[in-house]
């Protein structure tokens, strides 16, 4: 048999009331996909779902069975089983649409030995709203052609590809020795970020093509959430924050990129801990800082005098105060989350 085109991981934690619509959808792809659903130690029906779309679909989809290792380890084991000349990872509550997936497929397929990335929109499937927000990028890349850095036009801050817009090589992922914490959430960042100064060539498809679910309470987006989880937040900035200091990138337009999304992870991780504003939360905005500081103070001063640097680290109760203020104001400005 050829190799598979694609591989797409599914990371998978009782996940029995949404998996199998994530499934079908990517089912659509045919014997040019492998689909991974990793189930990551889950207590309900997640690993029979699996193994049962295994049995029914032998040739497509694979059931790998893991003790819990969080998100992260969830997307490694995927990437380690993966055979497809392409990896992508598709949350099991979000879904991918049927017509835009056949253009992905067609393109992948044409130009599989020429890029190292495709990007593709996504889409906010938020419940209970109207219009759903589309996530494109024609302002910035070309569009339907191979391209490079050199081609791309500025992004502004906080305008970033996500998890959700991109789909890598499968062989530059792993000779770039990409690897994701165990037990940590806001991964999805890392494995955007860190593979970046590897690609060389790529391609921009301007179809809706990923369904990014928005609405359940215990989502890792959720605020709250967030700032119970803030000490994976940081875990995730100071990762991104050492491989940003650490493969020196060279081409000046993706370096401005990189560090603007660095700037972004490290604004959210501040702002979180002055809105939790308990003392616990506070020390470790001053020690995520102080990290910064220790590992490269050159990338610390460009950090913290941005406009979003300054405005985190006012002091005082009113600092913070005001630090909410411009935060909400760079939010729409900038339009990040």
């Amino acid at each position: 048999m050829s190799q598979k085109l694609l591989s797409v991981a599914i990371p998978s934690y009782n996940s029995e009331s949404y998996m199998e619509h994530c499934i079908e959808t990517l089912l659509e792809g045919g014997e040019r996909v492998e689909i991974l659903v990793v189930n990551d130690g889950s207590k309900d029906r997640t690993a029979e779902i699996a193994d049962r779309y295994a049995a029914k679909y032998p040739s497509i989809v694979k059931a790998i069975h893991q003790e819990n290792g969080g998100h992260g380890e969830a997307v490694n084991a995927g990437l380690r089983n993966a055979t497809g000349k392409f990896f992508k990872v598709v949350d099991s509550d979000d879904w991918v649409d049927a017509g835009a997936y056949r253009g992905i497929l067609d393109v992948l397929e044409i130009y599989q030995d020429d890029i190292d990335m495709m990007i593709s929109n996504y889409v906010y499937e938020k419940q209970g709203a109207k219009h759903k927000k589309v996530m494109e990028y024609t302002k910035y890349l070309p569009v339907n052609r191979v391209f490079t850095w050199d081609d791309v036009k500025p992004f502004p801050i906080g305008k970033y590809l996500l998890m959700h817009s991109v789909i890598y090589k499968t062989r530059m992922l792993k000779d770039c020795g990409l690897e994701l914490p165990k037990h940590t959430f806001y991964v999805d960042n890392i494995f955007v970020f860190n593979p970046l100064p590897f690609v060389k060539k790529m391609y921009y498809l301007n179809v809706d093509f990923y369904r990014y679910f928005i609405g359940r309470d215990d989502q890792s987006v959720n605020e709250k959430v967030m700032i119970k989880r803030l000490d994976q937040q940081m875990r995730v900035n100071r990762i991104m924050a050492k491989s940003f200091s650490e493969l020196q990138v060279s081409h000046k337009y993706l370096k401005k990129y990189m560090f603007n999304y660095l700037s972004i992870i490290t604004t959210v991780s501040s702002i979180l801990a002055i809105k939790s504003g308990t003392e616990e939360h506070l020390a470790m905005k001053k020690q995520l800082w102080a990290d910064l500081k220790a590992m490269d103070k050159s990338l610390y001063r460009k950090l913290r005098y941005t406009v979003l640097g300054i405005g985190v680290n006012l002091p005082g109760k009113l600092g913070r105060k005001l630090a909410v203020v411009v935060y909400k104001i760079a939010q729409k400005i900038y339009g990040f989350n």
